[in-house]
C-alpha cells in the first residue's frame, strides 16, 4: 500500500481498511530507518493513524499544519513526496527530521523547539482572514508542549479572537491525566452532533425574546450548565477561553478521526480536538519505554538494544558530581525543564527527591524560579541543553544576572549536536551569555574539569554559566593534568615560543593534536586551556601572544563574540603590533544537519576562518 502514495491526494482513494494496512506499513517503515539511522521514534510511532486522517481530510498545501516541535512529522513526510528520500533521515544533505520549508511546500512552518505552533498557526489564520481566504489552519501539540507558557498565551489569544483555527492536542497519557468515563463519552457524543449545536442555538433564541427575563435566563442557564460541567469535565477550562472543545478521541482510530475533524471544518471558531494516543505504538519495545525510544541511535529492531555500547558522557558526570555536592551541602538543589533523563538527573531525583524540581517545558519560568530559590539561600543547578537556553534569555538577565544570584546554569549539549540540525545546535550560547554582565563563564576540558568546574561555582557566591557538550571526551586524547580552578584563571598546558594555541572546552583536546601536528613541521607550540570566557586571564594570554605573535584561536561556537573576539579585543586593548591570528570557530550561520566534529570535513572548508 505504501508504494501507491506518492501525494496526499492518493489518500483520498484508499478505503478505511486500506488505510489501516498503510498506517502499519508506515510504522514499519519508520522502524527500519530510525533503527539505521538514529531518530525520535516513539513520538512517531503514535501519531500515524492521525497524520493518514489529516491528509485525508484537509488539502495540503493549500490548508497548513504546523507540527509542535515537529519531531513527529515522519509519517508526514513519507506521505508528502519524500517516501524515497526519508532513508536519508538525518543523514548530512538528507532529509531532516524535523519541518523544513525549504524541503518541501507541506512543511508550512519551521519547528524544532516546542510550544510554537499555536502562535505560529494563530498567525497564519489571521493573515488568511486579513488576505480574505478561505484555508484550514491546523496546529498539532504535544500535552508535554501545553505546558509551555508560550502555548498557553497563544491559546488565550486564540480563544478570545473568535479565529477560525483548529488547535489538536496530541495527548500520549505521559503528561495530561486522563479524562474518559461515560459521561465524557456522552458529552463528547452530542458535541460532534450538529443536532446538539442546532438545538442549543434554538433554545438560547427562544429564551432570549422573552420580556424582561429572556437574556437573563439565557445567562443564568447557561452559567448552571457551565458550573455543572466543571465540576465533572476538567477540559472545561478550553470552553471558558473561547474553543469548541471535542475529545477525547481515539488517536488511533482513523475512521472515528477523519470524522471529527471533518465536523472541525464546519466550526467557523476556534476548535480544540482532545486526540489519545500511545507512544510507541506497534513496537512493543518502544511502547514500554517510551522515554528510551523518544529519541535514539541506531538500534536492533528485535531487542530495543542500541548497536554501539553507550559510553559515559558528558550528562552522566554532571549528574554523578551533583549528587556528591548534594550530599554535603543541603542546599544545592537541581530544576529541569522536562529532561530529566537527558541531562542526567534521574539519578539525583531517587536521591534528593524533595531536592528535585521537574517544572515542565518551561524554561523561563526554571530560570525565575532558580532565581527565587537563590535569593532565599539555595544553590540551585539548572541544566538546560544550549539551544533551549535561548528561550529563558530575558530571564538570565533580568531576574538572575542584575540580582547578582548564586543559580548555577549548566548548558548541556553545547557546541555542535549533529544530526538534529539548526535548531538544536549549540553554538549561539557563548555569543549571547558573554554580552550579560556579573555572569561567570567556564567550559571545560574533560570530564574532571567538569566536576572541579561544579564545585568550584557553589562557591562563587555569584551566578555561572558551565557549558559542556554532548557525548563524551575523545579516546586519544587524556589529560593527566588538572590545575587548581581560579577564578579567571587560564591554564598553561604546554610551553612554547613559536605558536600560541588557545582553546576552550572540549576543543582544548583538538588544539592537542593541532599542537602536535605543527610540531612535526619543526614548530614549538604554546597551549593554553582558557577555561573561563570570563572573566577570561588577560595576563595570560597576553603574555604568550607578546612571546609567539601568532596565535590560533579554537572554540566549538560561533566566530561572533566568543573566544576568538576576547582574543582580538585583548590584542587591541593592548596595542599589539604585527600579531598573526587565525579563529576557528563556526561560521556566521545556522549550521545543518549532519556536522558533528571539527576537522571530520575538513577544518578549512567547515570552520569560518578570520585572518588578521
Amino acid at each position: 500500500m505504501l508504494e501507491k502514495i506518492n501525494l496526499p491526494e492518493d489518500l483520498k482513494k484508499l478505503s478505511i481498511e486500506e488505510k489501516n494496512q498503510l498506517a502499519q506499513e508506515l510504522r514499519d517503515y519508520i522502524l527500519q530507518v530510525v533503527s539505521e539511522n538514529g531518530g525520535h521514534l516513539a513520538s512517531n510511532l503514535g501519531v500515524v493513524e492521525l497524520t493518514i486522517a489529516l491528509h485525508s481530510v484537509f488539502n495540503m498545501p493549500k490548508d497548513k499544519i504546523v507540527w509542535d516541535v515537529g519531531h513527529q512529522t515522519y509519517a508526514h513526510k513519507i506521505i508528502t513526496g519524500r517516501r524515497e528520500e526519508f532513508k536519508t533521515l538525518r543523514k548530512k544533505d538528507g532529509l531532516s527530521g524535523f519541518p523544513k520549508t525549504n524541503e518541501s511546500e507541506y512543511d508550512s512552518f519551521n519547528t524544532g523547539h516546542s510550544s510554537t505552533s499555536i502562535s505560529a498557526a494563530l498567525g497564519m489564520a489571521r493573515a488568511r482572514d486579513l488576505k480574505k481566504e478561505d484555508n484550514n489552519v491546523i496546529a498539532i501539540i504535544g500535552d508535554g508542549a501545553l505546558t509551555g507558557g508560550m502555548a498557553l498565551e497563544a491559546l488565550n489569544d486564540a480563544g478570545f479572537s473568535k479565529t477560525k483555527i483548529t488547535v489538536i492536542l496530541n495527548d500520549n497519557e505521559m503528561s495530561i491525566s486522563k479524562n474518559i468515563g461515560g459521561l465524557n463519552s456522552f458529552l463528547t457524543k452530542l458535541r460532534t452532533k450538529k443536532l446538539y449545536t442546532k438545538s442549543n442555538s434554538s433554545i438560547k433564541t427562544i429564551l432570549a425574546k422573552i420580556p424582561g427575563i429572556g437574556q437573563g435566563t439565557v445567562r443564568i442557564v447557561q452559567n448552571i450548565k457551565r458550573r455543572i460541567k466543571q465540576l465533572v469535565i476538567p477540559k472545561m477550562f478550553f470552553e471558558d477561553i473561547g474553543f469548541t472543545y471535542i475529545g477525547t478521541v481515539d488517536g488511533h482510530d482513523i475512521e472515528q478521526l477523519q470524522n471529527i475533524l471533518e465536523m472541525s471544518k464546519k466550526i467557523e471558531k476556534p476548535v480544540l480536538i482532545h486526540v489519545l494516543t500511545k507512544k510507541g505504538k506497534g513496537y512493543k519495545i518502544a511502547e514500554e519505554n517510551p522515554d528510551k525510544f523518544h529519541a535514539t541511535s541506531p538500534f536492533y529492531i528485535e531487542t530495543g538494544k542500541l548497536k554501539k555500547e553507550k559510553k559515559t558522557d558528558y550528562s552522566k558526570v554532571f549528574g554523578d558530581k551533583l549528587i556528591e555536592l548534594a550530599k554535603k551541602d543541603n542546599r544545592i538543589v537541581a530544576i529541569t525543564a522536562s529532561m530529566k533523563d537527558g541531562t542526567g538527573l534521574s539519578d539525583f531525583q531517587k536521591e534528593f527527591s524533595n531536592r528535585f524540581f521537574d517544572i515542565g517545558i518551561a524554561e523561563q519560568h526554571a530560570l525565575t524560579m532558580a532565581a527565587g530559590m537563590a535569593k532565599e539561600g539555595m544553590i540551585p543547578y539548572v541544566p538546560i541543553y544550549s539551544s533551549f537556553y535561548q528561550r529563558a534569555y530575558d530571564q538570565v538577565i533580568h531576574d538572575i544576572a542584575i540580582q547578582n544570584l548564586p543559580v548555577i546554569m549548566c548548558v548541556d549539549r553545547a557546541g555542535v549536536v549533529g544530526a538534529d540540525g539548526e535548531t538544536h545546535q549549540g553554538t549561539l550560547d557563548m555569543a549571547f551569555f558573554r554580552l550579560v554582565p556579573n555572569l561567570v563563564i567556564m567550559a571545560p576540558k574533560d570530564f574532571k574539569e567538569l566536576e572541579d568546574m561544579l564545585e568550584f561555582a557553589a562557591t562563587l557566591n555569584r551566578p555561572v554559566v558551565i557549558r559542556y557538550p554532548r557525548g563524551g571526551e575523545l579516546d586519544n586524547i587524556k589529560f593527566e593534568k588538572h590545575e587548581k580552578i581560579k577564578l579567571g584563571n587560564a591554564e598553561i598546558i604546554k610551553q612554547g615560543n613559536d605558536l600560541s594555541i588557545i582553546a576552550i572546552g572540549k576543543r582544548v583536546a583538538k588544539a592537542m593534536e593541532i599542537a602536535k601536528q605543527y610540531e612535526e613541521n619543526g614548530l614549538d607550540v604554546e597551549v593554553i586551556n582558557a577555561r573561563f570566557l570570563k572573566p577570561i586571564d588577560k595576563e595570560t594570554i597576553k603574555d604568550s601572544i607578546y612571546k609567539t605573535k601568532r596565535v590560533i584561536t579554537i572554540e566549538d561556537g560561533t566566530k561572533i563574540n566568543g573566544l576568538g573576539t576576547a582574543i582580538e579585543e585583548i590584542i587591541v586593548e593592548e596595542g599589539m603590533q604585527d600579531i598573526e591570528i587565525e579563529i576557528q570557530a563556526w561560521p556566521d550561520e545556522f549550521i545543518k544537519q549532519g556536522v558533528e566534529e571539527w576537522g571530520k570535513y575538513g577544518r578549512k572548508n567547515i570552520f569560518s576562518t578570520s585572518n588578521r
